[in-house]
């Protein structure tokens, strides 16, 4: 019932951003991430120096476990680390293994909170507690009301923040240029990210574009295909935090992060870059189609390992993980509803092939 009540209100409020600006976006933003993809080395290895230039520390990550090593290392004098909603981060299971090595770590996004308290798993792109009730939602904090959670909900988040040593985001989109862009309505990320003295970005490597405008036009469209006119924040980190106010002498780390680090995560995205799943790089993870899928209504958002509905089975074999085509029913409406029209039902239709010539 919640998927279904989301659904609807989702729907609703998407219509009201549609127009030709909407599909002439689409258009330009399909066309740079197919450049994107198609030239990923090169413009890994350009955001590298870039971003190092600017003073981020950049990582690499081949897979899950460089992923946890790096993040281990990276905040080994952290007790306390916040984290905003990042998909990648569940991916590679970066809070599962900072817990394991004794590190307080809270999510601090609403539903990511939900899903944590709850010890359950996340279910959608942008809503990770899209199958929670309201009910549900008041009953786990014991209050009575949505204004009642919020307050509570503040309260707590606050002081872990200010207390934080540590700060983990996700990355929206990358410019190749040397900035990263973060996506948000809550307010956390940019606490998140600047308050703790060290902050530590994860993202796929195919979030990368070559420049800063590119990634000003992917990261609109994200946020208008998932159903907004506009963000309520835009977050661009360029660089570590400085000062030049005494006598023009550069201080770095005044007020944001000491430390400012990002990891790039493969885990299986060059390899599918070069074979017939390549589109599926394409994904800006504004979770649209999921809205549109008749299976993954119907299973309460059930349907799924790391990633979910369509696209995430696509995601789940292309990571490693275990991957269930066959519930897929063909209908194509994941398609219709992506703004970079990408084939899924296709991709899927070579998955199940695969799946039938494991056994």
């Amino acid at each position: 019932m919640s998927v279904k009540i989301a659904t609807r209100n989702f729907e609703e409020r998407r219509l009201k951003v549609i127009d030709s600006a909407f599909f002439e976006l689409s258009e330009a933003v399909r066309r740079i991430k197919e450049k994107s993809i198609e030239n990923l080395d090169k413009l890994l290895e350009k955001a590298t120096k870039n971003l190092e230039k600017n003073g981020f520390q950049v990582y690499y990550a081949k897979d899950a476990k460089d992923a946890r090593k790096i993040a281990e290392e990276f905040f080994k004098d952290c007790d306390l680390i916040v984290k905003s909603k990042s998909n990648v981060t569940y991916e590679v299971e970066i809070k599962e293994h900072l817990k394991a090595i004794g590190k307080e770590v809270w999510e601090t996004d609403l539903g990511d909170l939900i899903i944590q308290l709850l010890n359950d798993s996340p279910r959608h792109f942008t809503m990770p507690a899209i199958h929670i009730s309201a009910e549900e939602a008041m009953k786990l904090f014991g209050v009575n009301s949505i204004e009642d959670l919020k307050r509570k909900v503040r309260a707590i988040l606050r002081e872990k923040i200010i207390k934080a040593e540590g700060g983990i985001t996700g990355a929206n989109v990358v410019s190749a240029e040397g900035s990263v862009f973060l996506i948000e309505n809550e307010g956390n990320v940019r606490l998140v990210s600047s308050f703790p003295r060290k902050h530590l970005i994860f993202t796929g490597v195919e979030k990368i574009v070559e420049s800063f405008e590119d990634a000003v036009k992917v990261a609109k469209l994200t946020w208008m295909s998932a159903g907004y006119k506009t963000t309520s924040y835009l977050n661009v980190i360029s660089g570590i935090s400085k000062s030049g106010d005494v006598e023009k002498n550069v201080i770095y780390g005044l007020h944001g992060p000491e430390e400012l680090g990002i990891v790039f995560v493969d885990n299986g995205r060059m390899r599918a870059r070069d074979t017939e799943f390549r589109e599926s790089l394409h994904c800006l993870r504004c979770g649209a189609c999921l809205f549109s899928c008749p299976t993954y209504i119907v299973l309460n958002a059930d349907w799924g390992c790391i990633y979910h509905g369509g696209i995430g089975v696509i995601w789940d074999y292309i990571t490693g993980r275990d991957f269930e085509p066959f519930l897929c029913v063909g209908c194509g409406k994941c398609r219709e509803i992506c703004p970079l029209k990408i084939n899924i039902p296709e991709m899927i239709r070579k998955l199940k092939r695969l799946k039938l010539e494991e056994h």
